[in-house]
């Protein structure tokens, strides 16, 4: 019986976990929230009547995207294509090209940097100029990048590639040098210990350890340069972007819609590839 009275208080007595001290801190939390979204609202000047005309405009864009027009004509005699299928064929192909070449070059340079940004592995000086290397280039998205290049060197697909390159440590040297940090110290001390120099260490203590993940983010980069460098094309930086961004100009709205759904097969078909790949490689 005495058990039973002791459950039966401590029951009662129970109240549901939360991170508030007490009721008033609650809703005072509450009540600011709701109020800093209205301000947001309120700054966005998020007009009702503006919602309905823009609803209006979407369903004639629409409207005009369908149906889509990729530049193929099936006739009699066969196949035909036209002007725009040559526009989206050399446009995706430069967009394959940017990619790969940005994706090798920049693997390339942010190697280094990871290691440069393994606490582990480098002196302090050293890693902090690794880490700020890396904030750097997260800090900037790769089309605000493909804006300036575009300005030095011109349009064209050396101005994307360049911006992936710039962008691609920001996630790649991150994400490595992170699991640098997490190898096995024990294989590093064992080389060591036979004399080995500095980069004997990385390439037979470090190296080994780290390959799988670093084939896996080269392919899991490669992914995000393809579906970026459709993109970079509407600021001038080579790729299919470039020929979207004219159909929208020229208001050839069903030739938009042929190349946003080649864009979008395109990359779902990317990340098919790279998905596989990195399953077998890991």
């Amino acid at each position: 019986m005495g058990a039973a009275r002791s459950l039966e208080a401590y029951e009662t007595d129970w109240s549901r976990p939360t991170v508030f001290y007490n009721h008033t801190v609650k809703w005072g939390v509450y009540l600011v929230t709701i109020l800093f979204l209205i301000w947001n609202v309120w700054e966005a000047r998020v007009s009702f009547d503006r919602l309905i005309y823009g609803a209006g405009q979407a369903g004639v864009l629409l409207g005009a995207f369908f149906p889509p027009d990729f530049g193929i004509t099936v006739t009699a005699g066969g196949i035909e294509t036209s002007d725009r299928f040559w526009r989206i064929y050399d446009g995706m192909v430069e967009t394959l090209a940017m990619s790969i070449v940005a994706t090798v070059a920049g693997v390339l340079v942010s190697i280094p940097v990871a290691v440069m940004g393994a606490e582990n592995l480098a002196p302090r000086p050293v890693y902090y100029v690794g880490r700020a290397i890396i904030s750097v280039t997260r800090a900037i998205h790769e089309l605000i990048i493909g804006i300036v290049v575009v300005v030095g060197f011109g349009f064209g697909a050396l101005a994307g590639v360049i911006a992936l390159v710039f962008a691609t440590p920001g996630f790649y040297a991150k994400l490595l040098a992170e699991d640098l940090e997490d190898i096995d110290q024990s294989r590093l001390e064992a080389i060591r210990s036979t004399g080995a120099s500095p980069l004997q260490v990385l390439i037979y203590g470090v190296l080994p350890q780290v390959l799988p993940r670093v084939i896996g983010l080269t392919i899991y980069r490669w992914d995000i340069n393809l579906r970026a460098s459709t993109i970079l094309g509407v600021v001038g930086a080579g790729g299919i972007g470039a020929a979207l961004l004219t159909s929208f100009d020229t208001y050839e709205y069903d030739f938009s819609m042929g190349i946003l759904l080649t864009i979008i097969a395109f990359v779902v078909l990317g990340e098919m590839l790279s998905a596989y790949a990195r399953r077998r490689v890991q």
